[in-house]
Parts: C-alpha cells; sequence; structure tokens
C-alpha cells in the first residue's frame, strides 16, 4: 500500500481528536450570577444573610472587570455590563432593576495587602475566602470605596453580594482578579469554534481519504 496514503489518512482522524479535544479543555466563565427580585426594604441591605434562600429569579454569566450602568430593566442592567447565558422569564427581565439583590460567585487570586476599589450605587459586601474584605451594604448615591485585603494570599472562593434599590442609578464597578471556573461545558463561542472546526477536519479527512 502506498505509504503516503497512510500517512494521509493517519494525518486527518489524528488532527481531529487532537483539536477537538484542545477546544473542548476550554475553560468556563469566570462568574456566575444570580437575581432576586426582593422587596426594597432587603435590597437596602446588601449582606449575605439577605439573599434569599430561594431560586433565583434570574441566573447569568459574566466576565471580568464587573462594569454594570443601567436603572432601567433587569435585562438592561445585566446587558450593560455583557452578562452572556441570561435565563429568566420575560416579566422579571423586563422589570425595574430595583429593587433587587444580586449574588455573584467565582475563584479570585489575591495577595495579602491587596487594595480593591469599587464604584457602587447602591450597598455590597464582598467576602473572600470567608473574610469580609468590602463592607457597605446600605444605600448610597454614586461612590467608590477602597478597602485593604487582608487575609492570606491564594487562589480563594469569593461572593459578592449587590443590593439595587430606592430606584436612581444602578452602577456596580469593580475589577477582581479573577480565575476561570473549571467546566466541562465550553462557552458558546467556544462550542461555535470547536462545532466548525471539527466539521471541517472531517472533511478535510474524507477528502484526504479519497485522494
Amino acid at each position: 500500500m502506498n505509504k503516503t496514503y497512510l500517512r494521509r489518512n493517519s494525518f486527518g482522524p489524528n488532527l481531529v481528536v487532537m483539536v477537538c479535544l484542545v477546544a473542548g479543555m476550554a475553560q468556563g466563565t469566570a462568574i456566575t450570577g444570580q437575581l432576586w427580585k426582593v422587596a426594597d426594604a432587603v435590597a437596602q441591605n446588601a449582606v449575605l444573610a439577605n439573599v434569599p434562600n430561594t431560586a433565583p429569579d434570574v441566573t447569568f454569566d459574566v466576565n471580568a472587570p464587573l462594569n454594570f450602568t443601567s436603572n432601567v430593566s433587569v435585562n438592561a442592567f445585566l446587558l450593560s455590563g455583557g452578562a452572556l447565558n441570561i435565563n429568566g422569564l420575560a416579566s422579571v427581565l423586563n422589570s425595574p432593576i430595583s429593587a433587587s439583590i444580586i449574588e455573584f460567585t467565582g475563584l479570585v487570586t489575591v495577595t495579602t495587602g491587596q487594595q480593591f476599589t469599587v464604584t457602587h450605587d447602591d450597598g455590597l459586601t464582598l467576602i473572600i475566602g470567608g473574610l469580609p474584605v468590602i463592607t457597605v451594604p446600605g444605600p448610597t448615591g454614586p461612590v467608590q470605596t477602597t478597602q485593604t485585603y487582608t487575609g492570606p494570599s491564594g487562589t480563594l472562593p469569593f461572593t459578592l453580594v449587590y443590593g439595587e434599590c430606592c430606584g436612581g442609578s444602578a452602577v456596580l464597578q469593580i475589577n477582581l482578579p479573577l480565575q476561570p471556573a473549571p467546566s466541562g461545558v465550553p462557552e458558546p463561542a467556544t462550542l461555535t469554534l470547536l462545532t466548525g472546526g471539527c466539521v471541517l477536519l472531517g472533511l478535510l479527512r474524507i477528502r484526504l481519504h479519497r485522494s
């Protein structure tokens, strides 16, 4: 049998497998978000204890940095920060962003003594590795808060609780040194690239096989 033929036919499937495996190892989105529509009095105190112990009204993913600025609807607020994979009833997504409690979770790599600055309207609580770092849960106009992380260095889980209340502006801007959360499911863009690449390589294999 022709050696060139053998090389061509082994190259095709091996390349398909290699590319598909590499693409399939893509990491998931760094931050997971959950939103609850709540009473204004609850949203005025953005602490972990006020995160409802019920299924969220909206779920979504988002990448760093967090940069939300919209006082219109829930959907407009999430889209302003580049949220994706948004899931929720249309009636909730089209309702005013105020009053809401939003919980963000993920992994963050921090160093002892590192400072975090957040622009917010209204309150929020940032917890890293179980240690409160920023605690300004009450209503406020647009302000900037800076706090210093005093816990151990390393990659640790974080929780950020944000409360939007009282109408007016809805602003949340903070750049956390986030780490990708492991995920067995590629992001939509990665999945599209993976599928298209595998199809093209599969066609290449068939063509090489017939030549």
